[in-house]
């Protein structure tokens, strides 16, 4: 049981399931509608689509793994190596991440017509199936074509936020998708930085991610970048009728944020042990942006 908690990586499923009450408050203060039963299930089905995607990474990064374990593996970086160290044998590794996304699509239908949740319902589970599954899987492998960042933006930020409100307001909202926004441009922040330990291990394997195609030093411009973007769009979806009282609890994440930028501008990102803290800073800093606007919509008005 215990391999098979390590092969899930249950800690980084907070990266949707963050988003994903965010938009589920969201949707109950703007409209008043909240149904226990409807949040649960699209939770349930936001985890398996995340968890198909951690599973078939396993599957299909396995020669990547493999040589970062050899050339220095950290915490957020390689997998679980549950395949690697040959634990768990990987037809069935392939028959759980099958039967994820099955259960994941009927939670879907069930949603859409029993719950009768809207007519996007779906096509909305639909598209986070295709990023999740295929983010890793041949063919698409968006992973290895330089697009799997983009695709994490959209699942873990735009979608999990858009579709919980959805499935709760029965419509869609500008203020989700704005607030959305510095959560999808956190969260490639988490992946990019979570590259840099697979650096050399994905280059020998052909995984041709953001990072290998660009290099170190323009990935770091890169980080920076989405650093200055999520501040921005934070303040967007200020402007669009999130809570003042959300900047209170968000200044501090923002400026952790741009002392990360610093960093990696620094390139203090070539010593290993800072590169751990880094990594793990930033997932901290996606986390505190969901519980910011969170924070805000609780006890703003």
């Amino acid at each position: 049981m215990k391999r098979w908690v390590l092969l899930s990586r249950i800690p980084f499923l907070s990266v949707v399931v963050m988003p994903y009450f965010l938009g589920t408050l969201l949707a109950q203060r703007l409209t008043g509608r909240f149904n226990p039963v409807v949040f649960l299930l699209g939770l349930s089905g936001s985890v398996l689509i995340q968890l198909s995607a951690h599973y078939n990474g396993e599957i299909y990064d396995l020669r990547e793994d493999s040589r970062s374990a050899v050339l220095g593996k950290n915490p957020f970086s390689g997998g679980s190596q549950m395949l690697v160290r040959r634990l768990i044998p990987e037809d069935k590794v392939k028959i759980l991440s099958s039967a994820v996304v099955l259960l994941a699509l009927a939670i879907g239908v069930v949603l859409q017509f029993y719950f009768k949740t809207g007519k996007w319902t779906l096509l909305l589970g639909a598209s986070g199936v295709i990023c999740g599954l295929f983010y890793s899987k041949p063919p698409l492998r968006w992973v290895g074509r330089g697009l799997g960042e983009f695709f994490i933006a959209y699942s873990f930020g735009l979608l999990a936020v858009n579709a919980a409100f959805y499935i709760q307001a029965f419509r869609f909202d500008i203020l989700a998708f704005f607030i959305s926004l510095p959560i999808a441009c956190a969260v490639v922040n988490i992946i990019l930085i979570n590259e840099y330990p697979d650096y050399e291990a994905d280059k020998e394997a052909g995984k041709n991610n953001l990072l290998v195609r660009l290099g170190k030093e323009k990935t770091a411009i890169v980080y920076a970048l989405l650093v200055i973007c999520t501040g921005v769009s934070f303040f967007f979806s200020l402007a669009k009728g999130l809570p003042a009282a959300s900047v209170f609890f968000c200044f501090p994440v923002l400026i952790g944020a741009l002392v990360l930028a610093f960093l990696m501008l620094k390139g203090v990102y070539k010593n290993r042990l800072m590169l751990q803290k880094m990594c793990a800073a930033t997932i901290l800093v996606n986390l505190g942006i969901s519980l910011s606007c969170m924070l805000g919509l609780l006890l703003g008005r």
